[in-house]
């Protein structure tokens, strides 16, 4: 995973659409070597993870890095962005500039919410994670992993899955063989 993990990454999400402009911003708790972590993390409006990362506080300077990091990588920035109440997405977002609606309220964020489950259950599989850099490169292998492979059932037909599983073994044979 050391090795090939970034490179399987960085071609999935090379291979993936353009994320819908809508972005939902939520941090959670990780414990990290009995230390108290924050993993924040960026989903769009359809539920793929834009970008993660992980930050020992809670604070203006990590909701600033997050958001350089996905403007960089996206390549622009959000029409939308919906967060939880927390004062330092706004500040984040005042010095920033950025000229995107900021919508904050009670389950307004519930995508992002939501999207912590599969790191919580990884996490009770892993029995934790050994270093804040090791679940920085994990989760963003397996952010790009989730975002490729495990689809919304309940939402598709049959067929239709059918199609979109096989696009996504196509995405992960070219990922995996160009790495």
């Amino acid at each position: 995973m050391v090795k090939f993990g970034p490179a399987y990454a960085r071609n999935l999400r090379c291979l993936r659409p353009r994320p819908a402009s809508t972005w939902h911003l939520d941090e959670m708790v990780v414990s990290i070597q009995g230390r108290r972590m924050y993993l924040w993390r960026a989903v769009d409006h359809e539920g793929e993870v834009l970008d993660l990362l992980v930050q020992p506080r809670r604070d203006k300077a990590a909701a600033l890095r997050l958001l350089r990091k996905l403007i960089k990588k996206q390549g622009c920035g959000p029409a939308v962005l919906v967060t939880d109440k927390l004062r330092s997405y706004a500040t984040a977002h005042r010095e920033l500039g950025l000229s995107a609606r900021h919508e904050q309220g009670l389950r307004q964020n519930n995508r992002a919410e939501n999207s912590h489950q599969p790191v919580r259950r990884r996490e009770r599989k892993q029995q934790g994670f050994k270093s804040p850099g090791s679940a920085q490169r994990f989760l963003s292998l397996h952010a790009a992993v989730q975002n490729t492979l495990f689809l919304q059932r309940h939402l598709i037909s049959r067929p239709t899955l059918r199609h979109f599983r096989a696009e996504a073994a196509a995405a992960w044979q070219t990922a995996t063989t160009a790495a």
